[in-house]
């Protein structure tokens, strides 16, 4: 019987977990192995497994034993098959590999859905009290059923705020994900697999945005998010088909790493309206070298910044420029028009919640989160005309930065405003002198850069007081290979990438 989490005292200060023994053969090939299994890029895993190197089923109990060695910690697991169904999944990878078959490219490698996604055989649950007791899924989401082509091996569920809703992940049903870097400080969300990532029970994750949900929760874990280009990633189901709001896309601890994620996840669906067709994008060649030109922008124009992320961000231009990148200022007050975005983000968000559920939280409210009731009650009364001037003022800023990024090679700004908040914060109140009444104003950063329909690249650039700082990066549309290349650029330069949390079952912690 699949193991389904329960939700936690969120109030409970969380209890090292007490490590599992490991079998002799599994302990040596950890202990003569320069760096644990289960910090392997996902690239080597991969190359590993083809190779004969590793055996998938050695990979996969790596993984297993991370996530029982800190998952109770971390709590972002809220659905796992059996352990012995995982290994039988590796050992048919490996019986396919050892009988000459076609490998994919992400052929024994485990990956977790995040729980706002259907896997064939699992509960979506929605982090929502109206899904919890829902069985599982007939059928896979069109881009789970591209990872499962692709030889990932689907082991379970990643949490996730009801519907997404916050970048903050907890729900009713399971609780609070707690950050790998601080267990009293949030993962972020809504893309709570970031923390599996970070804390190495997984080599990759998806996730999906619509306001920074793969963006945010990278930042404050010190991993790599993209938010794609829309229709780049297949999507069919619910109110999402037709709109190029919300996407899913890649984390993981590389840029690399998420380009070969994304190679599974891409490529042609008839069903999939906004899909752009043609085969799966590619994985990276060569690391890029060519001389880069970034726009820059520390604010995007006044928007509040906490002290400790203007610091990092400064020492990253300094460390960029020292490595010969070239930084363009951009003023976003008149170089770039961000009036009126950020309603027009709010219009088409909470439409797209009002479209997915009609007037279900509104009659039955009890069902659901207050601000989640509130959002779709709003969205309820929404004229024709301001849809109508939200689609057009998106229009507008993904043209101004299709002429911007004509001339440059990325838009570079922070990855969040301040660094991961206490577990315990439903959203952020206040940054500075400016206070927030509504879980996605303090999301600005964010969602502003939603409206462009440009590939946007969450990346690590350092640490304040041991808690990651991230920034984001703006690419050109269509070419989410390109800016990850570009990342990987970056990452080199700046160096972060690699260092892990200190969690229980970490045989060498890395700190920053």
């Amino acid at each position: 019987m699949a193991d389904r989490r329960a939700a936690p005292d969120a109030s409970a200060a969380p209890a090292a977990p007490e490590q599992p023994r490991r079998r002799a053969d599994e302990e040596n090939r950890m202990t003569t192995t320069a760096t644990p299994i289960h910090w392997w890029t996902a690239t080597r895993l991969r190359d590993a497994i083809a190779s004969g190197e590793l055996s998938a089923v050695e990979v996969m109990t790596a993984f297993l034993d991370r996530m029982d060695a800190t998952d109770d910690a971390v709590n972002v697991m809220v659905f796992r098959l059996p352990r012995e169904e995982c290994l039988a999944l590796a050992a048919e990878a490996d019986l396919a590999r050892d009988s000459g078959r076609p490998l994919g490219p992400l052929h024994g490698l485990p990956i977790a859905i995040k729980d706002l996604v259907d896997v064939a055989g699992m509960p979506t649950s929605r982090g929502s009290r109206a899904f919890a007791d829902r069985g599982p899924m007939p059928s896979d989401a069109p881009h789970v059923a591209k990872l499962r082509a692709a030889g990932a091996l689907l082991i379970g569920k990643t949490n996730a705020p009801e519907f997404g809703v916050g970048t903050v992940t907890w729900n009713d049903v399971f609780g609070i994900t707690r950050n790998p870097f601080d267990l009293t400080r949030h993962a972020g969300g809504s893309t709570g697999g970031t923390a599996a990532v970070a804390a190495g029970m997984l080599p990759f994750c998806d996730g999906s945005d619509s306001g920074g949900s793969l963006r945010y929760p990278a930042s404050f874990c010190n991993v790599v998010g993209l938010r794609t280009t829309p229709g780049l990633v297949p999507a069919v189901a619910g109110g999402g088909s037709w709109s190029p709001h919300s996407v899913n896309g890649p984390v993981a601890r590389t840029c690399r790493d998420a380009a070969l994620l994304l190679s599974g996840m891409t490529g042609e669906d008839p069903l999939a309206p906004l899909s752009v067709g043609g085969a799966p994008t590619e994985e990276l060649g060569a690391p890029r070298t060519a001389p880069l030109r970034l726009a820059w922008s520390p604010d995007l124009g006044g928007l509040p910044i906490s002290d400790e992320v203007r610091a990092v961000f400064a020492d990253t231009r300094a460390r960029l420029e020292s490595a010969g990148v070239e930084i363009v200022d951009i003023d976003t007050r008149t170089d770039i028009d961000f009036t009126g975005v950020g309603r027009a983000w709010e219009v088409i968000e909470l439409t797209g919640w009002f479209a997915l559920l009609g007037r279900d939280p509104i009659d039955h409210p009890e069902k659901y989160r207050d601000d989640f009731v509130r959002n779709v009650g709003e969205a309820s009364a929404f004229s024709t005309t301001e849809l109508i001037e939200a689609e057009d003022r998106r229009y507008r800023l993904f043209a101004a930065f299709t002429e911007l990024l004509a001339d440059v090679d990325g838009f570079v700004c922070p990855g969040a405003p301040v660094v991961a908040p206490p577990a315990d914060a439903t959203w952020v109140a206040r940054i500075g002198d400016t206070t927030f009444d509504r879980y996605f104003l303090w999301q600005r950063l964010a969602c502003l850069l939603v409206m462009t329909q440009h590939p946007v690249l969450a990346l690590p650039a350092g640490f304040s007081d041991g808690l990651p700082v991230g920034l984001q990066i703006v690419g050109r549309h269509g070419r989410d290979t390109e800016l990850l290349a570009i990342g990987e650029q970056l990452e080199t330069i700046l160096g972060v990438s690699d260092v892990h949390p200190e969690l229980p079952g970490n045989e060498r912690p890395m700190t920053p």
